[in-house]
């Protein structure tokens, strides 16, 4: 039985011999329905007015598959595929589309703010910075050793003008292994005595520095022990001046100094054998001018003329040989304070206390073995390097403390020239007086 309506050609749908396909064929059995008019649209606010764009999905005419029955898709806005504007997102027109030539309708955007990056970021730097400098601060306070008591100091000078350090090393070999103690020629005597003395006089009018030879003669006072806490009546006794860092260590050497010069100390700063040596390594040597080469078994020392950067062993030697020189101590104490200049001036800079990689093992090397008065605090010590390297620069005076001879192989300080340099220190006067 055959289905198909009448008249249907039966040779539709077989193929033909022809080149060409079949051509459309009219279906008698499809009713088409007749088109009725689209009921107007509203405008929608979401869509711009005017012609559509020239990209994306074409526009449909009226009465294609996407509007049926008063519905339409939205699909010819070009909304999933990006408008110039409000498109979605991922679209050429739309937040998450690339942009650059070729690709009109999207305005391009502002111009970075160069001027805002670098002021966010300085105060980002600036911040680092503020907050690298406070730890650093508060962590170097912690290690700073403060077990001299200058309230125990007795019958004091009256206060001067400028800041006056008693600045100390001693040969103490504490914390030191046996095989350090050999690297470094320090023997191994038992405590600990001064190795170098010198006052450094912070002032206005320039800074000087005073090296006090431990072989100068000088009168033990009275004084009150420091750990007995008895007073000892003075005796008359003279002695070199090391002695009395022996006898009853800081506070009676303080004592002893202000006793003999007239001069109030405000501060006090020691520092041993081993902190000396690491504080230099720490900073990767030192560089120094020696005029005249020399050598000397005890202490190690053996250099040539010339400029060289010494480590943590060449300085201690340098700054500890005596016997190599014609002037024995009086040498030795120029050397220590050229050396202590060298050092602070490389020690007090930029590149050193900004940056952590360098401060912290500097301090971390000197803290340990530094030992300085209860009232001394990091500020004091700032100040203590920075009036040093001043003298290096040549902004004050460098000198030993005025002789005028010997007595029983003690040297003895010219009392007119140091009276003349106490009252200059104290008024804040330029120093004239010059030692040997």
């Amino acid at each position: 039985m055959n289905d198909w309506p009448e008249g249907r050609d039966d040779a539709y749908g077989r193929g033909s011999a022809q080149p060409q396909p079949d051509g459309v064929q009219r279906m008698r059995h499809i009713r088409r329905q007749p088109q009725q008019p689209l009921p107007a649209q509203p405008p929608r606010p979401d869509r711009p007015a005017g012609p559509p764009p020239a990209y994306g999905v074409p526009p449909q005419q009226a009465g294609s598959h996407d509007t049926y029955g008063g519905y339409d898709s939205g699909y010819n806005t070009g909304q999933v595929y990006g408008a110039p504007s409000g498109g979605a997102p991922g679209g050429p027109g739309g937040p998450g589309g690339p942009a650059g030539p070729g690709r009109p309708g999207r305005a391009p955007g502002p111009a970075p703010d160069w001027r805002r990056r670098i002021k966010v970021g300085s105060i980002v730097l600036v911040s680092a910075l503020v907050v690298t400098t406070v730890t650093t601060y508060f962590w170097a306070d912690s290690k700073v050793r403060r077990e001299v008591d200058l309230s125990k100091v007795i019958e004091r000078p009256k206060e001067g003008d400028c800041t006056t350090y008693l600045i100390v090393g001693s040969d103490s070999r504490e914390g030191m292994s046996a095989e350090e103690k050999k690297k470094l020629h320090t023997g191994s005597a038992e405590g600990k005595r001064t190795d170098s003395m010198m006052i450094l006089a912070k002032c206005s009018s320039g800074n000087t520095m005073i090296s006090l030879p431990r072989d100068s003669d000088v009168e033990i006072p009275s004084f009150v022990g420091s750990q007995s806490g008895k007073k000892f009546p003075a005796q008359g006794r003279r002695v070199k001046l090391n002695a009395a860092y022996a006898e009853d260590g800081p506070e009676l050497l303080v004592r002893t100094v202000e006793h003999n010069t007239g001069l109030r100390i405000d501060h006090y700063a020691e520092i041993g054998f081993a902190g000396f040596a690491n504080i230099v390594d720490a900073l990767g040597g030192v560089e120094l001018n020696i005029e005249e080469g020399f050598k000397d078994e005890k202490s190690g020392a053996d250099f040539k003329a010339g400029k060289q950067t010494l480590n943590g062993e060449q300085s201690l030697a340098f700054v500890r040989t005596r016997y190599a020189f014609a002037e024995s101590d009086l040498q030795r104490t120029k050397n220590q304070q050229k050396f202590l200049s060298a050092l602070a001036s490389q020690a007090a800079t930029p590149s050193t206390i900004l940056n952590p990689f360098s401060l912290y093992p500097m301090l971390g090397a000197g803290l340990d073995t530094l030992i300085v008065d209860k009232d001394m605090g990091l500020y004091d010590m700032g100040q203590m390097f920075f009036a040093m390297k001043g003298v290096n620069g040549g902004d004050g005076v460098s000198m030993n403390m005025p002789i005028s001879g010997q007595r029983g192989g003690n040297l003895v300080w010219d009392k007119a020239k140091v009276q003349q340099l106490v009252k200059q220190i104290q008024n804040d006067e330029k120093v004239t007086v010059r030692g040997n």
